[in-house]
């Protein structure tokens, strides 16, 4: 039914469907529109896609439905109770704790792919930057306009910055995913050879690749045959003996490398054991090798055969609009239907809407432990409810479950909700209502034995 809810002189009202509270808990928000509070600019384009009668979008909230960032660090202290999910606009999630977060049971996403062109064209600049010593050049033409000599000196000096034409030389490509395999699209088209590894690849990325790309067994292998060499693989914060990515390129790599090779760092700086490549490319035998990356590098940054560039990879305004658009699409998909997508610590999870006008649907977040799912779909039958669809997928610690119930009159949706919360192994449950879901209602979680909604 319509109840009445007072804030400040004003009187606002809203459906609150199913007999359900709108929070148990002081302060509790408003029920009516989602709220989504953004950290950092974020891309007016994306945030457009937000429509202005079922979304609410602010800086300053101090509750929230979801959280959209980009870079902000983010903090366990930032996210509220009432945060359902965390979206950062941009591939990696370095900056958000997902591992609490998980325990928190809140899906956080990311946006694969919105930024790869960007990303590609700054690599690909970079591959021409390190061939060319234009950078020197440019240095030296300036020094020579200062001193009025330009003209006299340049066709005299211009053989202290020559190179080498890419066409013909051999790429080594190390991760196949979306920037990759269109760095790889790119170089080829330039009369490059490819050659790749990548452990996880897809048929859908192997698909995107030029069809004379020689895929090898190992990255080593990528560092003996390739004379330039683009790094696309994520930073696991952790050694290479343990399963993570940390200084990967270390010693044992670099001594395979062709002395006059070319890195290319557009991932992640921690990637490169940068004292290790310092004493490489210090080496008289290797005075040729040169490094190109986007980030800081506290051992690198005068070194005269690396380029540092200051974290430029997404940083146009197609990528940040792409990214955001991204990012708000996926938000708006979890909190009206429950479904999953491009998610970093939550299994995908897809279930069509069949009925929204009888039926409703139940998002369970839970421990992965067994016999969870039995607890939960008992309760529904304790109330003699009819199940008409439901999916029940996992992910490391955290399983997540969809439910489509039938509605029927006089059920105790409040006393439902609390019992399946309420499930030892249960973190969190959502109800969500038919075709316009209403932000601020219907979501309550298991505090430490403590019922909070």
């Amino acid at each position: 039914g319509v109840r009445s809810f007072r804030a400040g002189s004003a009187v606002q009202a809203a459906n609150i469907p199913l007999g359900l509270d709108h929070g148990t808990v002081e302060d509790a928000l408003e029920p009516g529109k989602f709220r989504i509070k953004t950290f950092n600019k974020i891309s007016p384009v994306g945030l457009a896609r937000f429509p202005e009668a079922s979304y609410s979008i602010k800086s300053d909230s101090e509750k929230s439905h979801a959280i959209l960032l980009r870079s902000h660090k983010l903090q366990v202290s930032d996210v509220d109770p009432q945060v359902r999910a965390i979206a950062r606009c941009g591939a990696g999630t370095n900056n958000v704790p997902v591992g609490e977060m998980t325990k928190m049971g809140i899906p956080v996403f990311n946006t694969p792919g919105a930024n790869a062109n960007a990303v590609k064209e700054l690599v690909m600049a970079g591959l021409f930057l390190a061939s060319r010593d234009i950078v020197g050049g440019i240095a030296h033409m300036k020094t020579l306009g200062e001193a009025g000599t330009a003209r006299e000196r340049v066709e005299k000096d211009k053989a202290m910055f020559g190179g080498r034409e890419i066409a013909g030389k051999t790429l080594g490509v190390v991760g196949l995913g979306h920037i990759g395999s269109a760095t790889a699209r790119d170089a080829s088209s330039l009369g490059m050879k490819v050659v790749g590894y990548d452990p996880g690849m897809t048929i859908e990325s192997a698909l995107k690749l030029p069809r004379e790309t020689k895929i090898v067994g190992s990255m080593k292998a990528v560092f003996e045959r390739a004379d330039y060499i683009s790094l696309n693989i994520p930073f696991i914060n952790k050694p290479v003996s343990e399963g993570g990515t940390k200084g990967i390129v270390d010693a044992s790599m670099l001594e395979v490398m062709k002395p006059d090779a070319v890195i290319l760092n557009f991932a992640r700086g921690e990637l490169v054991n940068s004292q290790d490549l310092k004493h490489f490319m210090s080496l008289p035998q290797n005075s040729k090798a040169k490094y190109v990356t986007d980030f800081p590098d506290d051992e690198l940054w005068d070194h005269s055969n690396a380029i540092v560039i200051p974290h430029l990879g997404a940083s146009t305004e197609e990528a940040e609009d792409a990214a955001a658009a991204m990012a708000a699409e996926t938000i708006m998909r979890y909190l009206t239907t429950g479904e999953i997508v491009n998610s970093v610590n939550f299994p995908e999870t897809l279930l069509e809407t069949r009925d929204p006008e009888n039926t409703v649907r139940v998002g369970v977040v839970n421990n992965n432990k067994p016999a969870v799912l039995t607890k939960i779909l008992s309760i529904f039958g304790d109330h003699n409810l009819n199940i008409q669809q439901q999916v029940n997928k996992s992910r490391g610690d955290v399983a997540y479950n969809v439910i489509d119930v039938e509605i029927q009159e006089g059920t105790q949706w409040k006393a439902i909700q609390k019992d399946i919360t309420m499930i030892d192994e249960v973190i969190s449950s959502r109800f969500i209502w038919g075709k316009s879901p209403v932000g601020g209602y219907g979501y309550a979680k298991n505090m430490d034995g403590k019922y909070w909604a």
